[in-house]
């Protein structure tokens, strides 16, 4: 199964995308891999990052939320906690 939520999030589906911004193989995009400090992500990375998870997913991220954006699981719970938001 799965690991969804019932947000709809898939989180396999979003290491794809991470790991697509990358140029990573998706093995690399573990749950826990710092980005910065693991996977060498710069802040023009960084951004986007950021840009193609607000167009794939349909929300808006506050510059105060950019902080969680930094392992797959923390892009993972701020990426479900937006998307119940707005239901």
């Amino acid at each position: 199964m799965a690991d969804t939520t019932t947000s709809g999030l898939d989180k396999e589906q979003l290491r794809d995308l991470v790991a697509e911004v990358l140029d990573l193989d998706v093995a690399e995009v573990t749950d826990e891999a710092h980005f910065m400090e693991d996977l060498d992500v710069d802040s023009l990375m960084a951004l986007e990052i950021t840009v193609r998870l607000e167009k794939e997913y349909g929300v808006r991220l506050a510059e105060t939320e950019l902080a969680s954006i930094t392992s797959l699981q923390g892009t993972y719970e701020l990426l479900d906690h937006k998307l119940r938001e707005s239901r």
